[in-house]
C-alpha cells in the first residue's frame, strides 16, 4: 500500500541535558518519511518549505525514495522553526521559539501520483488543513490516521472534532486523551474517544509503552528501556510513521495486524531518541529495525504455568 504523508518539514534547534545543536531537519513529515523509508515502504510528503530549504535536504528524501511532488517550495518565504530546551527528565520541555513561517497560510496540494495511496497518514497540523486534505483526495483512503494534541484541543475544537469524526485511527498521549474525553481513566477516555468516530484508538504514554483500543479489545506494549536517550523530539512522530509504514508494507488492516504495527512503532520510536534530530533515523537499515523487533520479543515473551 502507498502511504501519504501531510505534516511539517522544518529546521529544529534543539537543547538537552546531553547537548545542544544548531539549525537542523526535522518537522513531523520529515520523520514519518523517512521512517517509511528504512521500511521499504513507499510514500510522498505533502508540506511547504521556504527558499531557505537547503538542496541537500531535498536530495535526501528523492534518495530515499520518498515521492516529494507534494513538497510546495515557497521561494521568498522561510520554513517552519521551533527551539525547544529538554529538562533533565527529558519528559518536559520549554518552547524556546516558534516561527510559523510558510506554514502559516499552507494549502496542501496532493500530487496525481498520491491520489491513489490507501493510507493517509495526517500529521500534527491545524485539523482545518487536515480536514482540506480528505477533501481534496479523489479516492477515500482505505484507513485515515490522524495524530492532533491539546493545542488544537484548546484553540480549534470545534473543526478537530469535525476531523475525528472521519478518522479511523486516532494517536495521542495520554494527557491528550483524557483533556478530549474528560476522562481520566484511560478506558474509560478511549470509550468516548471511540464514540467521537476513530475505530481504533491508540493512547501513548512515552517511556510507559502505549495502548491500542478496538470495540472493547485492549493490547498494551512496554517502551523499550534504552541506555542512551539523548533526544526525544520527532519520537512520536516516527511512532506514528511505523505504526502506518508496517500496515503499509502488510497491506491489512485488522486488529492482529495493528497489534504488530505498535509494536514496530515503538521500536523505531526508540531509534529516534538515540541522537540528535534525524540523525539516528538516517544511520539504520531495515535488518537494524529486525533486530530491535528481535529485543521487544524476548523482552514481552513469557511461559507462565495457570492452574
Amino acid at each position: 500500500m502507498k502511504l501519504l504523508v501531510v505534516g511539517s518539514v522544518a529546521f529544529d534547534a534543539i537543547e538537552t541535558p546531553f547537548g545542544k545543536t544548531d539549525k537542523i531537519l526535522g518537522g513531523a513529515a520529515t520523520y514519518i518519511g523517512l521512517t517509511a523509508s528504512v521500511m521499504g515502504v513507499q510514500s510522498g510528503i505533502v508540506s511547504v518549505v521556504g527558499g531557505d530549504f537547503p538542496q541537500e535536504n531535498l536530495d535526501k528524501f528523492t534518495d530515499r525514495g520518498i515521492n516529494i511532488e507534494g513538497l510546495e517550495i515557497v521561494k521568498d518565504g522561510k520554513t517552519f522553526f521551533w527551539s525547544g530546551k529538554y529538562h533533565n527528565d527529558l519528559n518536559t520541555r520549554d518552547t524556546l521559539a516558534t516561527e510559523v513561517n510558510v506554514l502559516e497560510n499552507f494549502d496542501p496540494k496532493i500530487p496525481e501520483s498520491m491520489q491513489d495511496a490507501e493510507i493517509l497518514l495526517l500529521g500534527n497540523l491545524h485539523p482545518g488543513v487536515q480536514l482540506s486534505v480528505l477533501e481534496k483526495m479523489k479516492n477515500k483512503p482505505k484507513l485515515v490516521i490522524l495524530d492532533t494534541m491539546n493545542f488544537w484541543m484548546d484553540s480549534a475544537l470545534e473543526i478537530l472534532m469535525q476531523m475525528i469524526a472521519k478518522t479511523d485511527v486516532i494517536s495521542i498521549n495520554d494527557e491528550e486523551a483524557r483533556q478530549l474525553s474528560g476522562e481520566y481513566s484511560l478506558v474509560k477516555a478511549a470509550k468516548k474517544i471511540h464514540a467521537m468516530g476513530p475505530e481504533y484508538v491508540i493512547i501513548k504514554k512515552g517511556e510507559h509503552g502505549a495502548i491500542l483500543f478496538h470495540q472493547g479489545k485492549v493490547f498494551a506494549i512496554p517502551a523499550l528501556p534504552l541506555e542512551d536517550v539523548f533526544d526525544p523530539t520527532g519520537a512520536g512522530d516516527t511512532f506514528a510513521g511505523g505504526f502506518a509504514s508496517y500496515l503499509a508494507k502488510k497491506g491489512q488492516i485488522n486488529f492482529e495486524t495493528m497489534k504488530s504495527a505498535l509494536i514496530t512503532a515503538s521500536a523505531m520510536a526508540s531509534f529516534t531518541v538515540e541522537k540528535f534530530g534525524t540523525e539516528r533515523l538516517e544511520e539504520i537499515t531495515e535488518a537494524d529495525m529486525y533486530s530491535r523487533l528481535k529485543q521487544f520479543k524476548e523482552l514481552t515473551t513469557f511461559d507462565i504455568e495457570l492452574q
